[in-house]
């Protein structure tokens, strides 16, 4: 399959103010299309460009790609996978919480959703340099995690389902929050879509 730019769930100034138009158009039209443009290239260079395996599972499989085009499908990949679930894990007013089976989850590994947040958020701004920080669900423990990764590597190459990302590359947040970002990450919590988050996990063949 050759990959597309994903078009938005919603307007490029839907999820004002919290996060700005500019940012949104340049992050979709510009950064985004990067990721996908790199991902047919270094799909097309492996000789795989009609690759029958969506790309979370071939992010799973890593060592199964040769090892000369390993580490431009795990970045040009994860960029575009990465992307297009953070852009489905946001919708305008959200300013909700999970609930249902999520957030029975949530109370057993993190206590409380407020307690869940200020992790997140420790994890968040403890990046250094660009990267990712998740919500993840571990199939070999059977459990929900919070976990960080760096660039644009996806919680699919460590055997974990992403459940809910939030991207603390610069690009994603400057030209709003400078060097705030954890000012930015208390922000994003208003635009969570918990209810795709919530089916996501539910889902899962736990």
């Amino acid at each position: 399959m050759r990959y597309e730019l994903p078009r938005l769930p919603y307007e490029y100034d839907e999820l004002e103010p919290f996060i700005d138009t500019t940012t949104m158009k340049i992050h979709h039209q510009k950064y985004h299309q990067t990721y996908v443009d790199g991902l047919n290239k270094s799909l097309e260079k492996i000789g795989a460009a009609s690759h029958p395996k969506y790309i979370s599972s071939i992010l799973s499989e890593l060592t199964s790609i040769p090892e000369f085009g390993r580490n431009d499908i795990n970045f040009f990949g994860g960029g575009f996978e990465n992307h297009r679930l953070f852009w489905e894990t946001m919708t305008p007013g959200g300013e909700g919480k999970p609930i249902r089976k999520l957030e029975n989850a949530i109370d057993v590994y993190f206590n409380n959703f407020e307690s869940f947040k200020k992790i997140f958020l420790e994890k968040a701004i403890s990046i250094q340099g660009s990267g990712w920080c998740w919500l993840v669900f571990n199939q070999t423990y059977n459990k929900i995690e919070i976990i960080t990764t760096q660039n644009q590597d996806s919680p699919w190459t460590v055997q974990k389902t992403p459940l809910l990302g939030l991207d603390v590359w610069e690009h994603a947040y400057y030209l709003k929050y400078q060097n705030r970002r954890s000012d930015y990450v208390k922000t994003w919590w208003n635009v969570v879509n918990w209810d795709y988050v919530e089916n996501r996990f539910e889902e899962l063949p736990i």
